[in-house]
């Protein structure tokens, strides 16, 4: 049955899916094993009257491939592990406590799960739309060559968005308490650029890389997480230009330069809209088609006035165990490469509960 229950969207595997810029010339410090922890006897998780306990989680969580949680640090992706087989658990029993409630099993709650989802046919709109979006999943596969996995893919997640809005129902009727904690890691602002109030009750820092296409998929996610929360998020920029990106470092240095004319929000957006314009010639344009002051920018520019903050920043991510672009802070907890806007969601939304 577990086969049955897990999301759906895990056909996908059969497509690339990748969501971070990385470079082997960058490696992370190996991350220390966390200290402390849970025992197996604790108790993660309880769903109405009954409970799930870390011994329990882990007899599914540490059967995940470690190749499933990209270039995190362990212990985050240990978490990660976790906390997904602790969802998938969570769900389960819910299920299982409907089925019993209705006097059914949980397979024909599942089937008819199914059911809800096959209600509208997949057609070749659907998968030539599914197609065009995800470009940098199929890696420049024809169209003819993909059709069935994109199909598989569609499918699955139709599933899982009906197994979700079901959940939703089952949760309202039922209390769910997670009680598994999210490692963290204490990362400054250094003085870095910042938007939204300093006292906000989310703080998300970002490291980043001009040149990286996964931070430029990332970009409209990360303007509608800003739009969506408002006043309640407070958002901050750091740099970390991979070593194989020859363009990033001096677009960094000259972000920097623009910030320091309090310009750098309208820089650090034109260079996003506008991808591949990463030349020196481009970077003087944008500063000039911005009004700064031309001849300061380029002064900065040329004296490299900012290059030991770049390093600051490089230095502070490869501390934290960051080898890959974008990677996300989100009150300490690491969110790492170009994610959805539902995987930012969830996190803000427990960080948020969790101070009320």
């Amino acid at each position: 049955m577990r086969v049955v229950l897990l999301k759906a969207h895990m056909v996908g595997l059969v497509l690339v899916a990748l969501t971070a810029c990385s470079s082997a010339a960058q490696p992370a410090p190996a991350a220390a094993a966390p200290g402390g922890g849970p025992a197996p006897a604790d108790v993660v998780a309880t769903i109405g009257s009954t409970s799930i306990t870390l011994a329990e989680l882990d007899q599914e969580a540490l059967n995940e491939s470690a190749a499933a949680f990209g270039s995190i640090p362990l212990r985050h992706a240990l978490y990660e592990a976790r906390r997904a087989a602790l969802d998938e658990m969570v769900a389960r029993r819910l299920l299982e406590q409907d089925a019993a409630a209705r006097g059914t099993t949980l397979q024909a709650v599942v089937a008819g799960l199914s059911a809800k989802a096959d209600e509208s046919p997949i057609t070749d709109a659907d998968v030539t739309a599914w197609y065009d979006s995800h470009q940098d999943r199929v890696q420049g596969a024809p169209l003819d060559a993909v059709r069935a996995p994109i199909r598989a893919v569609i499918a699955g997640e139709r599933f899982d968005a009906a197994r979700e809005a079901y959940l939703e129902t089952l949760r309202a009727k039922t209390p769910v308490t997670i009680r598994l904690e999210a490692p963290r890691v204490e990362m400054a602002e250094a003085g870095r650029p910042a938007r939204g109030p300093e006292n906000a009750p989310i703080r998300l820092i970002e490291f980043s890389d001009f040149q990286c296409p996964f931070c430029l998929r990332a970009f409209p996610t990360v303007m509608k997480v800003l739009d969506t929360y408002g006043d309640r998020i407070r958002f901050v920029y750091r740099h970390y230009p991979l070593q194989n990106h020859p363009e990033a470092r001096p677009a960094a240095e000259a972000a920097q330069c623009a910030h320091a004319q309090g310009k750098f929000w309208p820089f650090h957006n034109r260079l996003f809209e506008n991808p591949g314009h990463l030349s020196a010639a481009d970077l003087k344009q944008a500063a000039a088609d911005l009004g700064l002051d031309t001849a300061a920018f380029d002064a900065c520019v040329a004296g490299r006035t900012y290059r030991d903050d770049v390093d600051a920043d490089i230095a502070a991510a490869d501390a934290a165990g960051i080898s890959g672009t974008p990677a996300f802070f989100i009150n300490g907890r690491i969110l790492s490469g170009a994610q959805p806007f539902e995987a930012f969601k969830k996190v803000i939304d427990e960080e948020l509960a969790s101070k009320r």
